[in-house]
């Protein structure tokens, strides 16, 4: 348990032992997903998993939400576990790769399809119309929009939107599904709160960390578009392309996705 300078106390999860690494999970999910990955890390590293604020065991957070706050806890948890690795994922990753441009001290960062609005690269056109159905309790509706706003590359997203709130409504009944419809509002606070950042790659063109940008070969095409943008201006940034991997890959955490973030770790 860690207390925060607001007061705030912030559970930590660690497992395993070796060198410390944080992980930062996604925008609409707990740490329940990467329970595999932190196990399949474990043998090498001692893992920190914890639930950003407002979900699961996590206090609320700020209303509004800003990510700063992620930000700043993601600051104190680092100096309190003395870890100088980080793993973010997704909007996890938006709040890793900002608290390293803002000097928060950092050995080696990788991230796992980081959404940052980069150049214009990052779709939110749709980000209006969820974030409505969500605020009008339509939390089916909400999903499918968010769903086939990002999976520009599936087959699924160009079907009617009454055929994709039918498939979404099913999604819903499983344990997964409810985790996201449960916190869905807040999770587009947050996508609207990352939309805020949009501007140059050249923003980030100071991070000193090492970073790996990774994304899945077969995800949506603007992960590449973005982690090349980032490449290009941070010094110690190379990206890596998962063969067959979609946004969900650290999730799954197969030993083709595990692997190459172990051995970015593992070097000394």
């Amino acid at each position: 348990m860690i207390e925060m300078r607001d007061g705030a106390r912030i559970p930590l999860h660690t497992t395993g032992s070796g060198p410390d690494l944080v992980v930062v999970h996604g925008g609409g999910v707990t740490i329940e997903i990467y329970r595999r990955l932190a196990a399949r890390l474990a043998g090498r590293f001692t893992v920190h998993l914890y639930n950003r604020r407002g979900r699961a065991d996590a206090p609320p957070r700020s209303v509004p939400y800003s990510i700063q706050e992620d930000v700043d806890d993601l600051a104190q948890i680092l100096a309190h576990t003395g870890a100088v690795d980080v793993l973010g994922h997704s909007g996890g990753a938006v709040v890793a790769i900002e608290a390293a441009r803002q000097q928060v001290p950092m050995r080696r960062l990788a991230v796992y399809d980081v959404p940052l609005p980069v150049d214009g690269l990052f779709p939110a056109d749709w980000l209006p119309a969820a974030r409505a159905a969500a605020q009008a309790g339509d939390t089916a509706r909400a999903l499918a929009l968010v769903g086939a706003g990002l999976n520009t590359q599936s087959a699924a997203g160009k079907l009617p939107v009454g055929v994709q709130v039918a498939i979404t409504r099913m999604f819903l009944r499983t344990p997964i599904g409810r985790m996201m419809g449960d916190l869905v509002a807040m999770t587009l606070d947050e996508s609207a709160a990352i939309s805020e950042l949009v501007g140059p790659a050249s923003r980030w063109a100071g991070i000193t960390a090492e970073v790996l940008l990774v994304c899945g070969a077969s995800g949506p095409p603007y992960y590449p578009r973005i982690h090349g943008a980032l490449a290009a201006v941070i010094p110690g940034a190379r990206t890596l392309e998962i063969p067959g991997s979609t946004h969900d890959g650290l999730a799954r955490a197969t030993p083709k996705i595990v692997e190459p973030f172990a051995e970015f770790f593992a070097r000394r």
